[in-house]
């Protein structure tokens, strides 16, 4: 008897920590009528900060593109990813802009990208740094494909430690995301 009320804890415990890890995720829109089809190559543009500390952004660029770098690997192996050295608004992207860069490095999907940082504390003592992390991607010809959205908070993600790792968690989970909602969607 106490066998099988271990094993249903236990099944009952998996069930909520999977549906947690979903917590922090969020599909802002999509438009199911485009395909992307085979993807073999994206650009990412640097990431817009919300916090305009000139400071920051180079660690937030760096944890970025290393985060991306490190979760483009682990999606067969064939994607390259591009990096741009320039920034874009991202509540006001620039189509024009980005069908240029599309067709200028045959590229199939572009992401523009949005990082908001936040420490969590009361005076010098942090006790937790939030990433809300955000990706619009759109393809070669300009047309917005999905957006969404990725909050460590709320995801549980990270509560303490470096603000890079924050950094990077949020970054691997908002791609992770918007991969498994193309998956789903079947838009690729």
């Amino acid at each position: 008897m106490n066998r099988k009320k271990f094993i249903l804890l236990g099944i009952a415990a998996g069930l909520v920590l999977a549906g947690c890890s979903s917590f922090g995720s969020k599909l802002l829109g999509y438009k199911p009528d485009y395909k992307l089809g085979k993807i073999k190559k994206i650009i990412y543009f640097q990431p817009a900060v919300f916090r305009e500390i000139e400071e920051i952004k180079p660690p937030i660029n760096q944890a970025f593109f290393s985060a991306v770098t490190d979760q483009m690997s682990l999606y067969s192996g064939n994607i390259k990813t591009v990096q741009m050295d320039s920034s874009m608004d991202y509540d006001n992207v620039d189509t024009e802009y980005i069908k240029e860069v599309g067709k200028n490095n045959n590229a199939e999907a572009i992401i523009v990208p949005k990082v908001k940082y936040f420490k969590v504390g009361i005076g010098k003592y942090v006790f937790s740094n939030q990433v809300l992390v955000s990706l619009k991607l759109y393809d070669s010809d300009g047309n917005l494909i999905m957006e969404n959205q990725y909050d460590t908070y709320k995801g549980n993600a990270r509560l303490i430690g470096k603000a890079e790792n924050s950094i990077k968690v949020g970054t691997k989970g908002a791609i992770k995301d918007l991969m498994k909602n193309l998956r789903k969607l079947k838009m690729f």
